[in-house]
């Protein structure tokens, strides 16, 4: 059973992913997609969004999506990942123009940092593409480290960032 999540940024929803958000969310991936000259692969790099089930659900990860007045305009999501000790990826990051700028981004990114801390993880790798300069420059300003071995054809930066784990409590 999925890990359920729910929290609010102003007008905005952002709850776990269910089934009847496949056909919405495949949409804004590729419109976003689309915007930057980037291609949709619904069959290879972008399978994990049509498939969250077997991609995020069964591997341990959790996938998000944000919403306003019933409407989707972001998605976000994390699995575990072998490219580093008790690391998980950073996977399908995007909103709408009309919900950027807002602040939206990175209060995605550090409450979905906080999960996956809590959870245990210690570190967070993604992959992205240079002419997604606002995602390039919210990774950087938040303490991702550029990294090596891209993974995505349509991808040219990798970036990863280690978690502090919280002290235990000794009272």
């Amino acid at each position: 059973m999925p890990i359920e999540h729910r929290s609010t940024f102003g007008p905005y929803l952002i709850r776990s992913w269910q089934p009847g958000d496949r056909a919405a969310a495949l949409d804004l991936i590729a419109q976003v997609l689309t915007e930057y000259s980037l291609t949709c692969e619904p069959a290879d790099s972008d399978r994990d969004a049509r498939d969250v089930e077997a991609c995020y659900w069964e591997t341990g990860g959790e996938f998000w999506v944000v919403e306003v007045d019933g409407v989707l305009v972001g998605t976000a999501g994390y699995r575990p990942t072998s490219r580093g000790q008790s690391a998980v990826e950073l996977r399908k990051m995007y909103l709408l123009p009309q919900a950027r700028g807002q602040g939206l981004g990175r209060y995605l990114l550090s409450t979905m940092e906080l999960v996956i801390q809590q959870r245990g993880f210690e570190e967070i790798w993604l992959e992205t593409a240079s002419v997604l300069k606002e995602a390039v420059g919210l990774y950087e300003a938040n303490g991702y480290q550029a990294a090596s071995g891209v993974e995505t054809a349509r991808c040219d930066r990798v970036y990863r960032k280690s978690l502090a784990q919280p002290k235990p409590n000794h009272s």
